[in-house]
């Protein structure tokens, strides 16, 4: 497969210098220019990283309590959580980080006016986007939760959270725009500290709201949605101010709306999108593989389990976040060289750290299960999940690192392909193993090869200078 040839934009900023004298630079950006990678790195990691771990906290909590409710609930939430995944991937790491990455090639660049327009066309297309994803949902939830294999309960249970959830998502998109948009200038505090006050919440609503309390009536699984959603209102409008209010480098001017930019996005938002799409596709398509191999209880379990992955997405975000903003801000002052060497450092944090996870997971498994539930299908599967693919999790943390470094340089090819690689290796490998008769163990070893295959690969390609050889 030929390397990508850099989009217009990305390799007319690759071969210049920074239009913006060193002395007239913001501080913010000096730094991503010049502070030592390491400490750097982690300096504007922590923050983030703290507030992805208490944002990804949002979804254990809502388990928790409604794992109270019985396992037809727990698994109606099972049903739900690919969706709204797929949709916090797309607002927050796919779209969201072409907004990122735009605004801080722009900063590097030294086109501050572009910085500033970016700001109104990023709310249009995350604001159309949560239009677009109410509607798909409310309109058609109960097909797709049918496709994942649910039915009876279990659907009911789904119904009544995702109605609830997907009717505010405009929210959680035009939320994740305002926190991109600091996020590519180098400000990871102001939404680190949003989102943490948006998770505090929660942390009592979401109780109130299932089971009640006095005057507040017991909603029972659609109370965990009205939780989200009030708690995503909270973050949202936080993030506005701090945007509207000139608190960020890039802040929103009536400027007359441009196809360049909103393209400037979309080149890397839309092309990240695809990948996205393709790990929910994992997700659901193997989701529909342990229905079929073990009816509700192993959905209940797999989707459990499968959480403490998805926990690595926030996890591994915290480095992300960073790394498009570092990335595109040396893509765009023509620093190639030290961009690759930021990517490849962030990606070895990611693996170790992802790999911790796992592998104390594929250990202590009921130290994570047994918080949700002590239904014994529910721990027989989640614990054969953890087992087998737990000891795989650095290569997804790898990846996913890569992944974001891979939208600040805008060049996004390979993610893609090793994403549908992984997507392959996963879903063929489910059914070859179903075939031979080898149940879920067979099922999970597929999903444990999938995910070395994805981080290896990509880490390789990355590491040998793919983003930047000509097309052959």
């Amino acid at each position: 497969m030929n390397a990508v040839t850099p989009a217009p934009a990305a390799a007319a900023a690759t071969t210049a210098a920074p239009a913006q004298s060193q002395s007239g630079m913001n501080p913010r950006t000096r730094l991503l220019l010049e502070g030592p990678i390491l400490p750097t790195l982690l300096r504007l990691a922590w923050p983030n990283t703290l507030v992805m771990l208490a944002q990804a906290s949002v979804g254990l909590i809502e388990t928790w309590w409604v794992s109270h409710l019985g396992t037809d609930a727990l698994a109606g939430l099972a049903l739900v959580f690919p969706g709204y995944m797929l949709m916090q991937m797309l607002s927050a790491g796919s779209i969201g980080g072409g907004i990122s990455s735009a605004i801080a090639r722009a900063l590097g660049g030294g086109r501050r006016a572009d910085a500033d327009a970016l700001v109104s066309h990023a709310l249009l297309i995350n604001g159309g986007l949560g239009l677009f994803f109410s509607a798909l949902f409310l309109l058609f939830g109960r097909e797709f939760y049918q496709a994942l294999g649910g039915g009876g309960a279990a659907l009911d249970a789904a119904l009544a959270y995702s109605d609830v959830v997907f009717a505010g998502a405009v929210l959680v998109w035009l939320g994740n725009a305002f926190a991109s948009v600091l996020r590519g200038t180098g400000n990871m505090l102001l939404p680190s500290i949003a989102i943490i006050l948006g998770v505090v919440l929660l942390l009592p609503l979401s109780p109130l709201l299932i089971y009640g309390l006095g005057p507040v009536p017991a909603l029972g699984v659609a109370g965990a949605g009205w939780a989200v959603v009030i708690a995503s209102a909270v973050t949202a409008a936080l993030l506005g101010w701090a945007v509207f209010t000139g608190r960020s480098i890039a802040r929103p001017r009536r400027t007359r709306l441009q196809a360049r930019l909103f393209m400037d996005i979309l080149r890397v938002g839309a092309v990240a999108s695809v990948s996205t799409f393709q790990t929910t596709a994992t997700v659901a398509l193997t989701t529909a593989l342990v229905a079929h191999a073990g009816g509700t209880d192993a959905v209940a379990g797999y989707g459990t389990g499968s959480r403490l992955e998805y926990l690595l997405i926030p996890l591994v975000f915290g480095l992300g976040a960073p790394l498009v903003a570092l990335v595109g801000t040396n893509i765009g002052a023509g620093q190639r060289q030290r961009a690759l060497r930021i990517a490849m450092t962030g990606g070895g944090i990611a693996f170790l750290a992802s790999e911790a996870v796992g592998v104390a997971a594929a250990i202590w498994p009921r130290a994570w299960l047994g918080l949700f539930g002590t239904d014994p299908a529910m721990l027989e599967t989640g614990s054969a999940y953890l087992r087998l693919v737990g000891p795989a999790y650095g290569f997804f943390g790898i990846g996913l690192a890569l992944y974001f470094a891979s939208q600040g340089a805008g060049r996004l090819l390979w993610p893609l392909a090793t994403g549908f690689l992984r997507l392959v290796v996963a879903v063929m490998g489910g059914l070859l193993a179903l075939w031979l008769g080898l149940g879920l163990t067979g099922v999970f070893t597929a999903l444990a090869v999938a995910l070395v295959a994805y981080g290896a690969l990509l880490a390789s390609l990355v590491g040998a200078g793919v983003w930047f050889r000509e097309r052959g």
